[in-house]
């Protein structure tokens, strides 16, 4: 386990309807933890009412050495730390970063299936700048596809097309930049 850095982020897999009963008790524990939480419209025989619901139900993240674990599996409704080969899995933080981005923006977030292929691309302008994703096309609106690999789950959000520019563009620029810088 030495090779995972001791500052990098899990995911938690909880019991149904727990998220926010672990996402107190990591908090209460001075576990950094981020539970993605998106605001749904529920209807009721009697009512229409609006709730914050998980965002990837069945899971929370957090920051935590993996070497000392325990106090993240005591948590009451924690079930495991997802895991490859018995060794907890780190989240890259871009993607914890991203996720966080999207829901802290006005933009209407909601949950996507995961995709693996498609163009990649970073939005350049707007609430969302720097955040990478794929852009996909849906009933003629355009949405950013952000996705959490380990998870394998994905969100997205409508944007405007003028904010996307391709990633290997922002690659083939940086790369120009430097090369000019080094040629200086």
């Amino acid at each position: 386990m030495s090779d995972i850095d001791p500052r990098s982020w899990f995911a938690v897999r909880v019991r149904s309807q727990f998220e926010q009963i672990v996402s107190s008790a990591l908090r209460a524990r001075d576990i950094e933890e981020f539970l993605p939480l998106v605001r749904v419209r529920r209807q009721w025989s009697d009512r229409v009412k609006e709730i914050d619901v998980p965002l990837f139900p069945g899971y929370v993240f957090c920051r935590f050495d993996p070497s000392r674990r325990v106090p993240v599996l005591a948590c009451p409704g924690v079930v495991n730390v997802v895991s490859f080969d018995a060794r907890p899995a780190p989240i890259p933080a871009e993607e914890i970063e991203w996720v966080r981005a999207l829901v802290a923006s006005s933009l209407g977030v909601q949950p996507h299936p995961f995709l693996s292929s498609g163009e990649a691309v970073r939005i350049s302008h707007g609430p969302l700048a720097g955040v990478e994703g794929v852009v996909v096309e849906v009933k003629n609106r355009f949405r950013l596809v952000v996705s959490v690999s380990l998870l394998q789950r994905s969100v997205s959000v409508e944007i405007d097309r003028a904010w996307v520019s391709s990633v290997s563009q922002h690659e083939n620029g940086a790369r120009a930049a430097l090369a000019g810088a080094s040629k200086r």
